[in-house]
């Protein structure tokens, strides 16, 4: 089990911030050989379901994610929470996004997140976090950055 935090700051207001992160689809767009896919109807709430297929042909799989705690930031400049669930037969975990008034204007993202890969043993662990770390944080950067 990998547990890992990192965060940035962004020169965006609080739901623009929360609209990047948490349009799944673009996720895909970020993440090297994935794509991500809406299972449920839209709007996203608690009980979305997502899936984010990594790799290349036979070598790819599936992560399965479901949002159980949907709390985007209120109007008053409020904080925002998005907590996933991942449920697939290779990754299992969570993952935590948050948004909240930063210095100057700014948004702070702390972004949380457990990774449980059922075929790497904990023996990697010390390894697979800051790739994780590295890998995870360059795709909040490229969300952020991108409108």
């Amino acid at each position: 089990m990998v547990t890992f935090q990192f965060e940035r700051t962004a020169p965006l207001p609080l739901d623009e911030a929360w609209r990047r992160l948490t349009e799944w689809t673009r996720h895909g767009d970020v993440v090297p050989l994935t794509r991500v896919t809406v299972v449920t109807p839209g709007p996203t709430r608690e009980g979305t379901v997502f899936v984010a297929r990594s790799g290349i042909g036979p070598f790819a799989f599936d992560d399965r994610m479901e949002v159980t705690v949907w709390c985007p930031p209120d109007d008053d400049g409020g904080p925002g929470l998005c907590r996933l669930e991942k449920r697939g037969r290779t990754v299992r975990g969570w993952a935590e996004i948050e948004v909240r008034p930063g210095p100057g204007g700014r948004t702070r993202v702390i972004w949380r997140e457990e990774l449980r890969p059922r075929l790497v043993p904990s023996l990697f662990d010390p390894l697979v976090r800051p790739v994780a770390r590295t890998v995870f944080g360059r795709a909040a950067n490229r969300l952020l950055r991108r409108p």
